[in-house]
This record gives C-alpha cells, structure tokens and sequence, in this order.
C-alpha cells in the first residue's frame, strides 16, 4: 500500500471569495448555509454526499469523501466577494431569483451580512451589463492591488486561516492569449500600461495567486489558463484548476457521450439550443461574449469521440450550439439536443432531449467542491494545475502537450482515485483481481 500524503489538517476558518455575487454565488452561499442549519441537504456535491470504495469489494469499506479525506467542515466557512451590482448576498439572491422566499427567509440575516466589495468591472468585457459599484485607479496594476489589499482586509477580519477564489461572475467578451500574457513580467508591464487585452478576470487571477489563493474559474473567460498565470501559480505553489462549471446542456453531454462510444455507435450530428432569462442569458445575447461560451461548449465532443481514432463513426459529426436569452424563463434554463445516430448496416436513429434545468442549482455544489478540494490540494502541498478536478468543468486544463479529458466517467474515476493515492490507500482498477488473489 503507497505511503499517504503530508496534508496539512484543516483547521481554522476557510473564507470563500467570489468575484461575482450574483446567482450562483448566493445560491451556493445560502445552501451551505441551509445545510449547517439542518434546513436542507446538500444535494450534487460530491464532497458531502458521495462515498469512497476502498480496497477489494470485499471488504467492505465505502465511507463518505468527506470521512474519507481531511476537509474542511461547512461550519468553518466563510463567504465574501465583489460585485459590481448586488451590495449584498441577500440583495442578490432576491434579484437572482432562483430560491424562493420560503428558502430565503430562514437564512436572510446571515446571506445578508455577507457584504460584496466594489468590484474591479470594465464594460467593455460585459456590455450588457453597467457596474455601479466599480472601483477606480490609476492603472490596472493600482486595480490589482486594491483587490490584493481587500483579500488581506477580509482574511484578518474575518480570521480566516485559508481562502480559495472562484469566479462567479459573468462570461466575458472572446480574447485569445497576446504577447502581454507570455510572462509575469510582461503581464505587470500590461497591467501598468492599461493594456486592452488584460481583462478583469485575470486581475483578479493575479490578486489571488499573489496572496497564495487558490483559483477556480466558473466561467469560460481567459483568466488562469495563461503562460504568466502558470508561472505565477508555479512560483507561489498555488493550486489552480480548469474553467467553466459543467452544468444543463454539457453535462448531458458527457454523459451520452461516453455511452455512444462505448458502444461504438455512430453520429451525424448533435444539434443544441438552449433558452434561459437570468444575468448569465443576458450577457451572452452578446455575440463577443456567447464566443466565448461557445468554444467552451463545442471542445466537448471531440475529445470524447476522437474522430481521428474513429473516422468511420465520428469523421463527420455536425456539432451546432446555440443559447437564446428570454426574460420569461430566468434562471431556470431549457435546453433542447437532437442527436443524429446511427447503428448496425448504417441504419439512421434519434434521441431527443430536453433539459429542464436549474444552471445556479447545478452550479451551486460545484463551487462548494471546488472551494473544499482546492483547499485540500493545498494542504497537501499540490501547487499548480490540478487535473484531478476537471470532473467538475467544461473546458478542463491539463499540462501543455496533452489534451482534455472530458468523459464524466473517466474523470470521476481519476478524482477518486487521486484522493486515494493521497491517503495511502490503493487505487482502484476494476479489474476484478481481488477475487483471483483470494481464489
């Protein structure tokens, strides 16, 4: 049996930090909230609900993750963040509307004293939205500093012993990667010049791996996933991981997915649209911004379905996504996918789905994941990029020269079986030879 990691335990406080507070963030807010008050379970989040085969099947031994592994507990947490818009998580959470009344209630006090800080916002990057409670400086480097300053105010204040940042925010305007991002060096010379290619979301990516914070991105902006961010978490030994929560349409998507080729069933075509009416609906009605989106979305059946491995069943697969905005639906989403198969002598066949989802409910537990496992990472001194977590993103991140993973299935089998190289315990193949062993 291997030798357990040296992982730090978990004491203290743990402050979560989101830049952005508006649906997913509160939502994610009042349901550790409902939680530690015995109001609700926290349904979808592997940390708290999932359980650990380990050893033979035999033996017998399935704890819960969170038995299993030295997390941090849902009492210990602490919530803060920005936001340009919302002065607090109650305000928020009201305008958000995806919690009822009758769920807010019981918690207002508390999301209420969770105060948002004003923002670092830049309209170019959002135009649908207007920030009013932005801040000011002199450069964007000023900028950066003034959140690195907040990060520090809020750890003493609150008497945090650790934070992890996740961004909650909205989906920016498309960019590609520009010679201001190659190095940390030439990314504060950027952030001192105003370069117009340094968004938001990668100043608050500096603030975060500057304080030595973990960062997780929910949203397909380019922020951590820069050669300067790289070298910047490599110098801090701060974990980081991929970018945009796997919700609605693309979890169905690896999800299906994997099934089809598993049977080596052929595709033609998947056709997605989606309609939702929440803040997240309206910034995308943007074109720059729904590209950014839609590269995020489209990368997912390919690395599933190796068209290159399996020209005959996948060379040519018409993959279409489209998100419409309609007010009326808020943030309870629809997404609509007509999937074009086809089996045995060729013979064509369809699978219709249609997706009633709630993306702030499906978001909500993989913010609270991503804040207690990136913390563990840290305890246990795993600096840098963690693939072990792309289970819970759309477009993982992975170490230059390899490509995504995008199966749910093989990712789950990757994060579990890296908690338990973490612990000492054997990993788990599935291959049955116990029963050999034993025979």
């Amino acid at each position: 049996m291997p030798e357990p990691l040296n992982i730090a335990e978990a004491t203290g406080r743990l402050g979560i930090l989101t830049p952005g507070m508006g649906a997913v963030a509160s939502t994610a807010y009042a349901g550790v909230i409902a939680a530690r008050k015995g109001l609700a379970a926290p349904i979808g989040s592997l940390t708290q609900m999932a359980h650990i085969r380990l050893g033979a099947r035999g033996e017998g031994r399935n704890p819960l993750i969170r038995e299993f592994v030295p997390l941090a507990q849902l009492d210990d947490l602490v919530f803060g963040g920005w936001d340009p818009i919302s002065p607090n998580a109650l305000e928020a959470a009201r305008t958000a509307g995806v919690l009822e009344e009758s769920d807010i209630a019981p918690i207002s006090s508390e999301l209420e004293g969770v105060v948002a800080m004003s923002a670092v916002f830049d309209q170019r990057w959002v135009k649908r939205l207007d920030g009013v409670r932005v801040k000011t400086g002199e450069n964007m480097f000023d900028l950066a500093e003034q959140l690195i300053a907040d990060i520090e105010r809020f750890r003493s204040e609150n008497g945090c012993d650790r934070l992890v940042m996740v961004w909650c925010g909205s989906t920016e305007a498309y960019q590609e990667a520009t010679a201001v991002h190659e190095t940390v060096e030439s990314f504060e010379a950027g952030m001192r010049a105003n370069d117009e290619n340094i968004s938001p979301s990668q100043l608050y990516a500096y603030a975060a791996m500057v304080s030595g914070v973990p960062f997780a991105n929910g949203a397909p902006n380019l922020s951590a996933d820069l050669p300067c961010m790289v070298e910047l978490a490599a110098r801090q030994g701060v974990p980081y991981t991929g970018k945009d929560f796997k919700t609605g349409q693309t979890l169905m998507k690896t999800i299906l997915a994997p099934g089809f080729k598993a049977r080596m069933l052929g595709m033609r075509g998947w056709y997605s649209t989606n309609i939702l009416g929440n803040r997240d609906g309206e910034v995308l009605d943007d074109p720059e911004n729904f590209k950014t989106k839609e590269e995020s979305k489209l990368g997912v059946l390919e690395h599933i379905l190796e068209p290159g491995t399996n020209p005959d069943l996948y060379g040519d697969v018409f993959h279409k996504v489209q998100i419409n905005y309609y007010p009326p639906r808020g943030d309870n989403k629809e997404g609509w996918d007509n999937i074009d198969i086809f089996g045995w002598l060729g013979y064509p066949m369809q699978i219709k789905v249609n997706f009633l989802c709630r993306d702030s409910i499906l978001a909500a537990p993989l913010a609270l994941d991503l804040v207690l496992f990136s913390d563990l990472a840290q305890r246990a001194g795993l600096g840098g990029i963690q693939e072990w977590l792309s289970f819970y993103y759309k477009s993982p991140q992975v170490a230059p020269g390899l490509y995504p993973e995008h199966d749910l299935f093989i990712q789950l089998t990757k994060l579990k079986n890296t908690l338990r190289w973490m612990m000492g315990e054997d990993q788990i193949t599935h291959l049955g030879r116990e029963y050999y062993d034993e025979a």
